[in-house]
């Protein structure tokens, strides 16, 4: 099974963010000086300007072969890169003009994006640079002398392309910070909504080794009085009906040892794989037993290599539940059906029952909810989502158009109980 691919840090969005516009920006910049010297528009120290373009395309090169390593990003590589945008703007500032530069409010760009992206510590040594550099072009540097246009069109045209400039990059960053937050936000509130449903399946699980200890005694009793009592009384209809409890009895016992022998296959993580033809075909025949009443029909859909998966017991202990939530709706006629794609396997069970309204639907998978009345503990729906979720798939349901409800399992090709693993 492959390796989950996992999300790049906060940070390491953030410099390849960074390296983006910068080569952005160093494409304008690189134009804006070959402009100037092709029509000779200024007479600028060209030698000196080219090469801090080219060491500012030299640091694009190096981080963007940087980010391509497994090495972690921190936030003190990341205001290094910032600090080396501000000297690299200074330097640029330096030879063609200084503070009396339209382009020196771009000083605001590199420390917009620490403040939004940084600790306050690193945005206040960063602001400190950038007052330094700008400090120092205001007594030194080489001055513009303009020879075809005006100083003040110059100046105009300037401000005007600095500050396109400075609005495009200050929204780009913005905007995509505000959707790492949002994505961020989103993963906090399904941890939060992981770690309480996984404290109710504790709980749950609690009670229910607890019950299965205490049932395994009356269970006993139960077969042996049942035993004694065919032996005492031989009337044929009184015979089969305590042969039918006497079956019950013995489900309930090798379902508590099934439970037990499935939780020593958990923990040993002793799965087997096998076609979904065949697990789904085990599983049906084991709930006939459980509900010899119900009617159903089996259909496959899916064409070509039937694809295989390892399930867990839960997995199977869902597949019951959700069965029996439609055998309980309308126990005559349940319609079962298999079907799969590149990457998934769809399980349909339709039963021709009162459905379920839209809001109910909805909260469907919750703990004691049930749509039983005083039948149900709301418990089936919640245990089954939770195993389903934690092998990767998903629990819907759905009114169906012809009446009844359609109950759509979908688990991907490789489950195996718990993707964590």
């Amino acid at each position: 099974m492959l390796a989950p691919v996992l999300p790049l840090s906060a940070t390491r969005q953030n410099l390849w963010r960074l390296t983006f516009v910068r080569i952005l920006v160093l494409a304008a910049q690189a134009g804006s000086v070959g402009f100037a010297y092709l029509t000779h528009l200024l007479p600028l120290p060209w030698l000196a300007l080219s090469v801090t373009l080219a060491c500012s395309m030299g640091l694009c090169l190096l981080t963007a072969l940087r980010l391509r390593t497994s090495l972690p990003v921190t936030e003190l590589e990341y205001a290094v890169q910032l600090a080396c945008d501000l000297l690299i703007h200074s330097a640029l500032l330096y030879y063609s003009g200084g503070s009396t530069n339209p382009f020196v409010s771009y000083y605001l760009v590199p420390l917009t994006i620490a403040a939004v992206t940084l600790r306050w510590v690193y945005s206040l040594i960063l602001t400190g640079v950038a007052l330094a550099c700008y400090t120092f072009m205001l007594v030194s540097f080489h001055p513009l002398e303009p020879t075809v246009i005006g100083r003040e069109s110059m100046q105009i045209y300037g401000m005007w392309l600095s500050f396109a400039l400075a609005a495009a990059v200050i929204t780009f960053f913005a905007a995509k910070m505000a959707e790492e937050l949002r994505r961020q936000e989103q993963l906090r509130a399904e941890r939060r909504e992981e770690g309480l449903r996984d404290q109710q399946l504790l709980a749950v699980a609690t009670e229910a080794a607890g019950a299965a200890h205490e049932l395994g005694t009356p269970l006993s009793t139960m077969s042996v009085l049942l035993k004694e009592m065919r032996q005492d009384h031989p009337d044929p209809a009184l015979q089969e009906d305590l042969s039918i409890l006497q079956d019950q009895v013995k489900l309930c016992k090798e379902t508590l040892q099934q439970l037990v022998r499935a939780a020593e296959a958990n923990r040993r993580q002793a799965v087997v794989e096998r076609e979904v033809t065949v697990w789904l075909d085990e599983a049906l025949n084991r709930w006939h037993l459980m509900r010899p009443e119900a009617t159903y029909r089996f259909a496959r859909l899916g064409n070509g290599e039937v694809p295989t998966l390892a399930p867990a017991p839960d997995l199977t202990q869902a597949l019951l539940n959700l069965l029996n939530n439609a055998a309980d709706a309308c126990p005559d006629d349940l319609a079962v059906k298999v079907d799969w794609d590149d990457e998934n396997i769809f399980i349909h069970i339709r039963d021709r029952g009162p459905g379920v309204p839209v809001a109910i639907a909805e909260q469907i998978g919750k703990p004691f909810l049930t749509t039983k009345g005083g039948k149900g503990f709301g418990l089936g729906l919640f245990l089954s989502k939770a195993s389903v979720t934690r092998a990767g798939g998903s629990v819907k349901l759905y009114s169906h158009e012809e009446g009844g409800t359609l109950t759509e399992l979908r688990l991907p090709r490789d489950a195996r109980g718990d993707r964590h693993e």
